[in-house]
Parts: structure tokens; C-alpha cells; sequence
């Protein structure tokens, strides 16, 4: 089995886009109020993806990266989010993960293609999602209109991993799955609050 498909087979088994938080949102089901619980709680997450790029000395994409994570400082203002009264446990435990994977190259690789070779479809499900059900402020779509054919990062990380040598290849596998895992997770946890909430 090739690496890819090594790292394909984890996130067939986390595919976001089958979570039901996403599923409810891509059928205008999710309350508004929960979109912004989720806006808030995963925008901890967002603002660390620049540390892995840097931590694998790739200054223009950790760039890029804070640039988006100010667009989704726009998408989370745009929905009036507050500042959540009770912490998320899973998101924050996503926040975590991330700190520690991010820290070392093969892992911070592993980590990062857990996420960003999922997020075109995800990005692009939410902004259909967003269009088809909710009647928002045009400036809560900016982060995913960009996201939604955003595949070279994922591509880029994966030549990085092909090109490991097989016990840092490993250590890449695994973190994408531990990765994979958190963010299914911290959608859980942020759906329950959510619904809480509600």
C-alpha cells in the first residue's frame, strides 16, 4: 500500500463531510447560532495552521495561511459570534493536538494533510451550504470561496511525505490519523454545545 493511500484510507474513516455537524449544515438544518459556536471554537484551531507551515520552513504559505485566518476572523464577525461563554473541550483538545503535531516536521506534515486534503470539498459544501440556506451577510463566504479549489497545499504536503525516509513516513501516518481523528471530534463537540446552546 502506498503512502497516499495509506493517508487516503484514514480519512475515507474521518471523512468530515459525513460528520453530521456538516451534514446538517449542507441542508440548512444547523441553527445559525450554532455556526457561530462552531466560527468560534474551530477559529482556534485555524490561527495555528501558519505554525506547521513554518515549522516545515515554507514562509509564504504560512503567510497565506495567517491571511486566511483573518478571513475567518471576517466569516466569525460576520455572524456576530461573541465570545463563547463555556469552552468547547474538543476543540480545545483539536487546538492541542495541533500545537504538539505541528511542533516537528513529519509530523506536522501528517497533521496538516489530515486537514487540507479534506478542506476543498468541505469549503465547498459549507459555501453551497451558506448560499442555498441562510440568509447572511455576503462576508461570511470570503474563507470558503478560496478554500473550495484550494487542492495545492494538500499536494504539496504529500510530495514532502513521499519523500521521507519510511520511519518519518510513519510518523507522518500516524499523525494524520491522530489529526483526523481530532477534527471529527472537535465537530462533535462543538455540534453537542451547539445543540445545548439551542
Amino acid at each position: 500500500m502506498s503512502i497516499k493511500q495509506q493517508l487516503d484510507a484514514i480519512l475515507e474513516k474521518w471523512d468530515l463531510l459525513k460528520h453530521p455537524f456538516y451534514q446538517a449544515w449542507s441542508a440548512g438544518t444547523l441553527p445559525v447560532e450554532s455556526l457561530k459556536v462552531y466560527a468560534q471554537e474551530y477559529g482556534q484551531f485555524i490561527n495555528l495552521l501558519s505554525q506547521g507551515w513554518e515549522t516545515l520552513h515554507d514562509a509564504e504559505t504560512a503567510e497565506e495561511e495567517r491571511e486566511h485566518a483573518e478571513m475567518w476572523e471576517g466569516f466569525t464577525a460576520a455572524l456576530g459570534a461573541a465570545e463563547n461563554g463555556t469552552p468547547v473541550h474538543e476543540a480545545r483538545q483539536l487546538a492541542a493536538t495541533a500545537g504538539e503535531l505541528f511542533s516537528r516536521p513529519a509530523s506536522a506534515l501528517g497533521a496538516m494533510y489530515a486537514f487540507e486534503a479534506q478542506q476543498p470539498a468541505t469549503a465547498k459544501s459549507k459555501l453551497s451550504g451558506l448560499k442555498a440556506h441562510y440568509s447572511l451577510p455576503r462576508e461570511v463566504e470570503p474563507y470558503f470561496e478560496v478554500h473550495s479549489a484550494n487542492w495545492h497545499e494538500a499536494q504539496k504536503l504529500l510530495r514532502q511525505i513521499n519523500a521521507l525516509p519510511a520511519d518519518e513516513q510513519a510518523r507522518a501516518v500516524e499523525a494524520c490519523e491522530r489529526m483526523a481523528r481530532a477534527l471529527w471530534e472537535a465537530l462533535t463537540g462543538i455540534h453537542t454545545a451547539a445543540c445545548l446552546q439551542n
